[in-house]
C-alpha cells in the first residue's frame, strides 16, 4: 500500500490529529505528549504527516527559512512507528521536506538540521552532503558555527552546546527531536554510534547535526 504524503500549515492541525500523534509516539523511544505536540504546533510553520491506508505512520514539523541568509529547513519534534515499513516512511517524509524546500528556494544548496538522541535517527540525512558531525571528519570553523545557529534556532541556550561534540545538554525536560530507530541497529558504523555514546538521555540530551542538499539533486524532486 503507498504511503500518503501532506504537508500543511500547523495553524490548521486539530485536536484529533495531535492526540493521533501522542499516541504514534508512544510506539517509539520518544514519548512526545499532547501538551508538548501542542506547542510544537505553534512554535512551528509545517507539519508533514505520513499515512498509510488512513492510518498516522510518521510525521514532522518544521520550518523553512533563510538562517543569515542561507536556505533553510529547521526540523523540530518527528517521530517514524518503528514498524517493519519505517525505512519507506522515512523517506516518504523526507522526499516531502525535500521537495518543500526546493519550492522555496529553487536552484539554491539548502541545509537540514535537527537533533537527535539515536545513532539510527540519522538515516533521515542519507541523501544528504557534508553531514556534520561525521565519523572521519573534523569540523571546520564554520562548520561548527552552524551548530551555533540551529542551536540558537531551536531556542536552546547556547551555554548548554559543546560544538565539540556537537551536544545540547538537557534540562531534564523531553527533548524535540527526529524519533526514528533503525531497522539494522548492527549495521550502524562504530564511529557512529561514538557520537551519541555520552548522552544522558534521562537529562535530555541530543545531538545536533545537519546536511546540505544540492540544488541539483532538489531540482530532480520539483
Amino acid at each position: 500500500m503507498a504511503i500518503e504524503v501532506e504537508t500543511k500549515d500547523c495553524s490548521m492541525l486539530g485536536d484529533g490529529e495531535i492526540e493521533e500523534m501522542a499516541a504514534l509516539c508512544e510506539e517509539g523511544n520518544n514519548s512526545f505528549g499532547i501538551g508538548l505536540l501542542s506547542k510544537q504546533a505553534e512554535a512551528w510553520v509545517l507539519v508533514t504527516t505520513a499515512r498509510e491506508g488512513g492510518r498516522l505512520k510518521g510525521f514532522s514539523f518544521s520550518t523553512l527559512e533563510r538562517i543569515g541568509g542561507t536556505p533553510s529547513v529547521i526540523i523540530g519534534a518527528s517521530s517514524i512507528q518503528p514498524s517493519s515499513r519505517r525505512n519507506t516512511v522515512l523517506r516518504a517524509v523526507f522526499t516531502e521536506l525535500q521537495r518543500r524546500a526546493v519550492m522555496a528556494f529553487p536552484d539554491e544548496d539548502v541545509v537540514f538540521g535537527s537533533r537527535f538522541n539515536d545513532p539510527g535517527a540519522l538515516e533521515l540525512y542519507k541523501p544528504l552532503s557534508s553531514l556534520i558531525p561525521r565519523p572521519d571528519h573534523r569540523a571546520s570553523g564554520e562548520e561548527r558555527a552552524w551548530g551555533r545557529r540551529f542551536v540558537k534556532r531551536f531556542g536552546l541556550s547556547s551555554l548548554s552546546y559543546d560544538e565539540k561534540s556537537f551536544t545540547a545538554i538537557g534540562d531534564g525536560s523531553q527533548p524535540c527531536v527526529f524519533d526514528h530507530t533503525s531497522l539494522k541497529p548492527e549495521g550502524i558504523r562504530v564511529e557512529t554510534n561514538e557520537l551519541f555514546k555520552d548522552l544522558n538521555m534521562d537529562r535530555g540530551d541530543t545531538v545536533v547535526a545537519w546536511g546540505w542538499a544540492m540544488s541539483e539533486d532538489l531540482a530532480k524532486l520539483a
